[in-house]
């Protein structure tokens, strides 16, 4: 049973998710809380481990997912799920769009999908800041301001940001540098206790 309702919740978030992996998310932060299967701090490393490994971070987060809910077998459930509605969709473009490639209509629809796909992936965006910059479960309990902010995360972004803004000697170094410094920085934290 826990197979098909992987397959099925992921093959839902594959359906919706236009624009990519990043589009996923906001689906993804509405899955755990509502099936148990991660909580929004695991889907903020799940992002995390997801973004510095290689591979589609949609695709990615469905097999992690899947693992830690059902093992290996989950794995592969969860990520055909999550890949099976891209499959099917664009089996059925291709054989239609041959014929209406040209159509008016057909190009509107494409041209209407790239704000939605925007909007989706602003959606991921703004949702990763958050959860790794604020703390509102702490905050709920405790009430206080400062509380509410991960002073690490905030740390690295504020680090981040004048290293790839400001910083004249890493301002041109290619984005995988940074991702691997922000991986190695976390490792470091979390061996450490910090």
């Amino acid at each position: 049973m826990i197979f098909l309702k992987l397959f099925f919740e992921f093959f839902k978030v594959g359906l919706f998710a236009v624009g990519g992996g990043m589009a996923t998310f906001p689906f993804l932060s509405e899955l755990g809380p509502r099936t148990g299967w991660f909580t929004q701090s695991q889907l903020a490393d799940m992002v995390a481990v997801s973004e510095s490994t290689p591979g589609p971070i949609g695709v990615n987060m469905a097999s992690y997912v899947g693992f830690t809910t059902a093992g290996v077998p989950g794995a592969v459930v969860a990520t055909l799920g999550l890949i099976t509605p891209s499959v099917i969709i664009i089996l059925l473009v291709a054989r239609v769009l041959a014929a209406f490639r040209e159509s008016r209509l057909v190009q509107n629809i494409f041209y209407g999908l790239r704000p939605a796909s925007a909007g989706l992936i602003a959606a991921a965006g703004l949702s990763v800041a958050a959860l790794s910059l604020l703390d509102r479960e702490t905050y709920a309990v405790s009430g206080q301001i400062l509380d509410l902010f991960r002073w690490k995360g905030l740390l690295l972004a504020a680090v981040l940001l004048y290293l790839t803004r400001w910083c004249k000697p890493t301002k041109e170094l290619h984005p995988v540098v940074f991702i691997a410094v922000a991986a190695a920085a976390g490792i470091l934290f979390r061996f450490a206790g910090a």
